[in-house]
């Protein structure tokens, strides 16, 4: 059991999903005789040499070793802990996920109570919006209608310092989550007071719609008080100096800004299928657009856009459109975006920038030009190799020599940081035809590794008969017990034991949730490197081998007695019984003669 999952859950799980349509929701497959494949995505590559088989429901990429289950594929693919990777695929197939009491070795971290503290705050901010009638015009003013509110669980903090101290921090011990999941802060005398005072909040979910964070927007044109007044000691003063128009929680061991995107979650559920995201930059805007009837927005969390953030934003959608201010800051912005998003821009993705009028944001334009407006600025959107070539040469005499000199030098190593692929290509080649300089750029070193498909790996007997039985566990039910090969002193004789041990008592198990049960184990790496070989031949073929095999192994173990009787003999050391058997054994080997005509 992994964790306080049973294992007869997972045998289900796997048994449910299938591989393919677990990957082709996330990586675009193509069918290649009995599997489907396509470019890794986890290493950049011009040629698809990752391959998924349904009979044995594995991919493994034969470029860069990724291996595994569809569970293996969604933790690496989604970053995922296993329980995290096995509630996201049993949420996709509608099972419930078992627990089981037990004790793990090294117990994993359980957040439970923080994700149910979060969604409480959440709660009674959500209650708290409709009684206070300031918070209720802003909402009006805003344009927000009921189901908005309701879908983004818009709320209102209220005034005070202890609100939701006093509605959540019942003990100690919901004093010490208030504490971890940056609710509360301290001033410099030790006491604690509500972080989040007076403000619209909106709460921030993560890829499976738990509440994990808090944003808070002042409506006050006069600032809440310092952090650290408390209530009844310190009284609001004009002089008091203004709070941030945004707030956003601290880093907690649930929210993580640099990789958080806000409202990800609401596309996710608007958008089975989705072409196209755009990353504006403020909470209203991203709500306004989705009223709107374009529910394809998010923005970072008062960061600028990270390479985690281009990472999440391409494997949600292929196009993805940055939408920032027309000014200083926001062009600004938008070349840090540029930045994160080039050493993930592989064929098939595209970046586009939006820059929007001077005084405009993403709301005031919605409700200006309304969806259609906003659409087709969206397509009038300047793409990443414009604006890039662009902003380099903004303030260089591209007619003179120095100034393509300079161009050149400016984009090189930017240009460099593409994935291997035609864009990069084709980027270097705009750069050689602006400035008549070769980009000079160094090849990719996973394009260079033989991505030539195995045919038949060496190896020994025993691990040959583990691979063919990892190929067709189905066979196990036909070896008879008890195990002759058992005796043979071989590495890995007693694994192929417990593997059809394994495979007899849970019939129609596949491959895969054959090795998921070692996942915890040191065999682990080693059974997903011999489901990753290619077994050679069809199904009765690889039958007729596996057997073929068990009955060598047999034939080894008799050529090891022999081989120990004979060395105890020169010894001098056999008993009777033992010399006996050697001589019956020397006698076995000698050919029998051909019969007389």
């Amino acid at each position: 059991m992994r964790g306080r999952i049973p294992d007869s859950f997972i045998d289900e799980l796997l048994a449910r999903v299938d591989i393919v349509d677990v990957i082709e929701r996330r990586v675009p497959l193509k069918k290649a005789g009995r599997e489907w494949t396509a470019c890794c995505p986890f290493h950049n590559e011009r040629s698809p040499s990752f391959y998924v088989t349904p009979a044995k429901q594995f991919f493994h990429c034969f470029g860069c070793g990724a291996h595994g289950s569809a569970l293996k594929f969604l933790m690496d693919y989604e970053r995922l802990e296993f329980p995290d990777a096995v509630e996201e695929l049993a949420q996709s197939v509608g099972l419930t996920v078992p627990r089981e009491g037990g004790h793990d070795q090294a117990p994993r971290e359980d957040k439970t109570d923080l994700y149910a503290l979060l969604d409480a705050a959440a709660r009674w901010y959500e209650n708290e919006l409709p009684k206070n009638a300031e918070a209720q015009a802003y909402c009006r003013k805003r344009g927000l209608d009921e189901d908005t509110i309701k879908r983004f669980r818009i709320g209102w903090a209220p005034a005070g310092f202890d609100g939701v101290i006093k509605a959540l921090g019942s003990n100690d011990r919901r004093m010490q989550l208030l504490n971890e999941a940056g609710m509360v802060a301290s001033n410099e005398r030790g006491h604690r007071y509500d972080r989040f005072r007076e403000r619209v909040m909106f709460p921030i979910l993560d890829r499976r719609g738990r509440v994990i964070a808090f944003g808070g927007r002042i409506i006050f044109s006069a600032p809440p008080a310092r952090e650290g007044q408390e209530a009844g000691i310190h009284a609001r003063t004009s002089q008091q100096a203004p709070g941030p128009k945004y707030l956003n929680s601290p880093e907690t061991p649930l929210f993580h800004k640099g990789r958080e995107l806000f409202a990800l979650w609401q596309v996710k559920q608007a958008n089975p299928s989705l072409a196209r995201i755009v990353v504006v930059e403020g909470y209203m805007d991203v709500i306004a657009l989705h009223q709107a009837g374009l529910p394809i927005a998010v923005a970072t969390l008062g960061t600028a856009t990270t390479p985690e953030h281009t990472e999440v934003l391409f494997r949600a959608a292929p196009d993805v459109v940055f939408c920032f201010d027309g000014d200083r800051a926001g062009r600004a912005a938008a070349w840090k975006a540029l930045e994160a998003a080039l050493p993930r821009i592989r064929d098939g993705r595209q970046a586009y920038f939006l820059f929007l009028p001077d005084g405009e944001d993403p709301d005031t334009l919605i409700r200006k030009e309304g969806k259609d407006g906003f659409e087709k600025r969206m397509k009038a959107a300047t793409p990443l190799s414009e604006y890039f070539f662009n902003e380099l040469a903004h303030d260089v005499d591209t007619a003179s020599l120095d100034g393509r000199a300079r161009l050149a030098e400016r984009a090189r190593p930017l240009i460099a940081k593409l994935p291997d692929g035609a864009f990069r290509d084709l980027m270097a080649q705009e750069l050689e035809k602006r400035t008549g300089a070769r980009a000079l750029l160094e090849p990719d070193p996973a394009a260079r590794r033989s991505l030539q498909r195995p045919t038949v790996v060496q190896r020994s007997l025993v691990r040959s008969a583990i691979a063919l039985l990892l190929a067709q566990p189905g066979v196990a039910d036909q070896v008879e017990r008890p195990y002759g090969f058992l005796r043979l002193e071989k590495p890995g004789v007693e694994l192929l034991a417990e593997l059809i041990d394994l495979a007899r008592s849970r019939p129609g198990i596949n491959p895969a949730m054959l090795v998921e049960h070692f996942a915890e184990r040191p065999e682990y790496p080693s059974l997903q490197k011999l489901m990753a070989a290619m077994v050679v031949g069809e199904p009765e073929a690889q039958r007729t081998e596996f057997f073929g095999a068990l009955q060598r192994m047999e034939q080894q173990i008799v050529t090891q007695r022999r081989e120990w009787l004979t060395a105890k003999s020169r010894e001098g050391t056999l008993d009777s019984a033992e010399k006996t058997e050697l001589r019956e054994l020397l006698a076995a080997r000698v050919p029998p003669t051909a019969p007389a005509n």
